[in-house]
Parts: structure tokens; sequence; C-alpha cells
């Protein structure tokens, strides 16, 4: 007897054919039969042997193909954990095809690498002495850099020397000490910048640097004096009255008679001599003749022309 004709005698029935229903409805429905499954190994179905063990007794499904069709309620119960939902298990199954892959891969990678025999003589970069192919003195130099690289990670930052300081040697092999050095080269730095200020102090005048001098006294005095200052403030008095202008008309009435000194203390010249733009009085050795190319002169011309051009036009205005 075949599977099919053992399923069909002790757990299949064939369907009666269904009779029509007419409007009237003259006949009545008979009762319904249909295909009976019955299985032992399905859970969950039917109901249990009053007379059978809970644990050992099987479980007997009864019912028509027609009834399971039409019942709308899902009646499969779930064993164990739920499925994955869809994204899940795309998830998952992306996850387990890349894995499949690398596997795969490798698997190749080491299927074509050439086999290499540690057994023979070699040489300095790592591959072996005697004829051989490109790919096998390829594959022996890439093992022997990545012996070399393993080797040098294990080892850590104390062999391989990171993070110390270098170590210099001049031509005979000799240590350097390098802060000494750095030192030295620090105070050449600074000497060489205390000549190049000293340079251009040299090159200031006797005036500026007295002036500088001045100014700064006058910073530490300014500390101790009041915000505003007064007509009655003798030192503001005094200074004004110390000063000395050329072409001041009352110079000749003062009975105190200030003696021709420069800013730096040195004597200067009392008789007449020519004015020039800077107001700098010639020393006292001067003899009294002007070696100048006359710039001077023309200078204080052009500029009183242009005064009195300027006067005489508003006075022409003024007529009109």
């Amino acid at each position: 007897m075949s599977l099919a004709d053992y399923l069909t005698k002790n757990y299949l029935t064939a369907d009666s054919k269904p009779e029509k229903k007419t409007k009237k409805r003259k006949r009545k429905d008979g009762p319904q039969s249909g295909l009976t499954i019955a299985d032992d190994d399905a859970l969950g179905w039917g109901a249990k042997a009053a007379d059978a063990d809970e644990d050992d007794a099987p479980i007997n499904v009864s019912a028509t193909s027609a009834e399971f069709r039409k019942t709308k309620k899902n009646n499969w119960q779930t064993i164990g954990a739920p499925a994955p939902s869809s994204a899940d298990q795309a998830a998952a199954d992306a996850i387990i095809a890349s894995a499949a892959a690398e596997t795969s891969a490798r698997d190749i990678a080491d299927e074509e690498a050439p086999t290499v025999d540690d057994t023979g003589m070699k040489m300095e970069s790592g591959a072996h002495a005697g004829l051989q192919t490109a790919d096998q003195v390829t594959a022996q130099l890439k093992r022997k850099q990545a012996e070399e690289r393993k080797r040098f990670l294990m080892d850590g930052a104390e062999h391989s020397g990171q993070g110390k300081e270098t170590i210099y040697r001049d031509a005979s092999g000799r240590i350097i000490n390098v802060a000494m050095k750095r030192a030295e080269a620090r105070k050449k730095a600074e000497e060489e910048a205390a000549k190049a200020a000293a340079q251009i102090e040299a090159q200031k005048g006797d005036v500026q640097r007295a002036e500088r001098e001045r100014k700064k006294e006058a910073l530490k005095e300014a500390k101790y004096m009041t915000v505003a200052r007064y007509e009655d403030d003798v030192e503001m008095n005094e200074e004004m009255k110390e000063r000395e202008r050329w072409n001041d008309p009352a110079a000749q009435f003062l009975t105190k008679k200030k003696i021709g000194r420069s800013v730096t203390g040195k004597p200067l010249y009392t008789g007449a001599f020519t004015p020039n733009r800077y107001g700098i009085r010639p020393g006292h050795r001067w003899d009294g003749v002007d070696r100048g190319n006359g710039f001077e002169k023309e200078y204080f011309a052009a500029r009183n022309r242009r005064r009195d051009l300027k006067e005489l036009d508003y006075a022409w205005q003024m007529d009109e």
C-alpha cells in the first residue's frame, strides 16, 4: 500500500457535494459532512482523553475541512519565542550573509595564496634564496612585514623610543648636551639683541634721550599731582616762564636772564643767529659763519610770502 493510499484510508474523508439552496428553502439543511483530520502529533487541538495521562496522552483533532476553512479566528498557537519582524529578519539575514561572504573570501585567499616553505636559507628581506615565483616572494615579504609589525606592537613605546628625547652627536660621535647648547644659543641671542638696542640708542640724539628721561620723571611725579591744574599752580607757572620764545617782545624786560644752556647741559651761543625751522640754537663754539646752502632762508621767505598773500586776499575781499 502506498503512502497516499494509507493517508486516504486512515485520515482523509471525501467531502460530499453541497446541495443547492433555493430561494423558497424547500429542503432543510442536512448534517454537514466533510474532511476529518485526526493527527496525533498536533498540539493544542481538540479535547484530551479523560482516562489518559496529562503528559503522555496524545491529542486528537477532529474537525471538518469546511469548518476549518469557514472559521475567522486564528486557532494557531505560538510555541517558544515570537517570530522576528521583517526589519529584524532582514538585518539578521544581512549580518549572516556578510559573515558568510567574509569567511568565503578568507578561505579563497588562503587557497589562492602560494605555499611558503619555511625550511631553507632566508635572506635579510625575509624571502628564501633560490628560484621562486613572484607570488611566493611577495607572500614571504608580506609575512616578514606582518611579523615585524606584530613584534613592534608587542614591544610598546619602551623599546620603540617613542616619547624619548633625541640624542644628538657631533662629527666625532660624542653626545652633544642639548640643554647646554640651547642655553648658549639663548645667551648669544640676548647679547645680539642688546647690541642692536645699543646701536639704535646711539643713533638717537642727546636731546631725544633727555626728553625721554624728562617724560619718565614727569610720569612719576604725576602720581602725586591733583587731577586739575589751576592758574595759581606754582610749578606750572615757573615752567612757562622758563620757556624761551624767539618772538617774545617782553623777553628783554626780564631781570633774571637764563644762561644759555642746552637740554643736555652744554652752553649755547648767546649772539644772534639765523633761525631754523627746528628751533635749534648753535653751540657756544660757533664762529658766526652760516655754512648752510640757504634752504632755511628760502623756507622762511616762502612761508612769510604765503601768509602775506593770504592776508592781502582777505583785505581785498573786505574792500569789495
